[in-house]
């Protein structure tokens, strides 16, 4: 199938892939005056006496923000918010479909982090959590972090943490696969963007001790010049041996390839100079780091890509429906590290152990067990930590 051509043609005829439905009969006078006024006044006073109450008598509670500025949608770059809109719109319908969750697409016609965040503030009232897409980096860790500050919902950026939770998934297999122990593992993420950022992070909350994040710079290391203040703090906490120059010098020896990055950028000689049985996950797309034939031939054990027309697709749709289903049944106000590390146990969990294989790591973006299991999962680390409100 020509996907772009069918693409073009389903979208026109669809005009969106989202719409309005209601729960609610509007055919008698009656059924009008209690959905719509005088009665619906009654559950407007009730929310006035107390907000909270809005989880009770609205959709809010069920219902979540995408919002995006436009500036870094799938592989396409800064194409503005509203050419973004189809991606938004698919993000919505992916809500809808896996884990019955209402969203809805905000496009801001903006790229300043205040304005940004100003926004979604001003509309927060009328959600339950907010879904980041699609941000830039290095804007989208401030939009991130101002509005998890400032709002008493759930604001997860699923370009980091999403990313992170299914990578992280996938790696809890891997290992298993290669009998290595994620403390004693070294590994070389290599794009330090929103992904690899977020991934690095959460592998080292995991128990990763040994990491070294490359970008154009090469290995980020503290004293390197160039560097924005996320690299700079992400160089802080990583690479411990202070090692320097490109990706072809510091992959010497790695037991773990993460990349979040370029097309083609690690090659097949790189790989042979990695240690014993390596995990490769390459993550660009549409076009990976390296192909698995050649990333295979060149001895690596386990590979992964993004693309689902090979083994072990590491895909987001994986992780967001359930984390948010989890984390609205509970009325989180936050998403945090403990409910991440919890939805990459519990998605690498569905494998069993005696299943577990090279081509193996990682369950379909289909198995109906999946949001069951993450939004289980998520809800109780939840309630473990003291963010839950129910």
């Amino acid at each position: 199938m020509d996907y772009n051509a069918e693409a073009l043609k389903m979208h026109k005829q669809w005009k969106g892939k989202i719409r309005i439905e209601t729960p609610c009969e509007l055919v008698t006078r009656d059924q009008l005056s209690v959905a719509y006024t005088p009665g619906v006044a009654a559950p407007c006073l009730e929310i006035s006496e107390d907000v909270e109450k809005s989880f009770t008598y609205t959709r809010r509670g069920n219902l979540v923000a995408v919002v995006t500025d436009g500036t870094a949608v799938l592989g396409l770059g800064d194409i503005g918010p509203e050419a973004g809109m189809p991606v938004m719109e698919g993000k919505c319908a992916l809500f809808k479909a896996f884990a019955g969750v209402d969203a809805f697409p905000i496009c801001v016609r903006t790229k300043d982090v205040d304005e940004i965040v100003h926004t979604v503030e001003m509309i927060a009232g009328s959600f339950g959590g907010i879904n980041l897409e699609d941000i830039a980096a290095p804007r989208c860790f401030e939009v991130e972090r101002k509005l998890k500050e400032r709002l008493d919902i759930p604001v997860f950026h699923d370009d980091q943490h999403g990313t992170a939770v299914v990578t992280v998934a996938a790696m809890i297999n891997a290992l298993k696969v290669v009998g290595k122990e994620i403390s004693s593992v070294s590994a070389v993420v290599n794009g330090a963007g929103a992904a690899g950022t977020a991934c690095t992070r959460l592998l080292m909350a995991l128990g990763l001790k040994n990491v070294v994040v490359c970008d154009k710079l090469g290995a980020l290391h503290e004293g390197l010049e160039g560097m924005t203040d996320a690299q700079r703090e992400l160089a802080r906490v990583t690479n411990p041996e202070k090692k320097s120059g490109p990706l072809s010098e510091v992959i010497c020896g790695a037991d773990v390839f993460l990349g979040f990055s370029a097309p083609k950028c690690l090659t097949g000689e790189m790989v042979k100079t990695m240690a014993k049985d390596p995990v490769i996950f390459a993550c660009a797309n549409p076009t990976p780091e390296i192909f698995p034939e050649e990333a295979l031939a060149a001895g690596a054990r386990v590979v992964g890509t993004g693309r689902s027309d090979y083994p072990n697709q590491i895909n987001n749709v994986l992780v967001f429906p359930g984390v948010f289903r989890g984390a609205l049944d509970v009325r989180a106000k936050e998403i945090n590290d403990e409910m991440k590390v919890a939805a990459a146990k519990a998605i690498a969990g569905l494998i069993p152990d005696s299943e577990l294989g090279e081509n193996n790591i990682i369950p379909s973006v289909f198995d109906k067990n999946v949001v069951p299991a993450v939004a289980k999962a998520v809800a109780q680390a939840a309630r473990r930590t003291g963010v839950s409100k129910c």
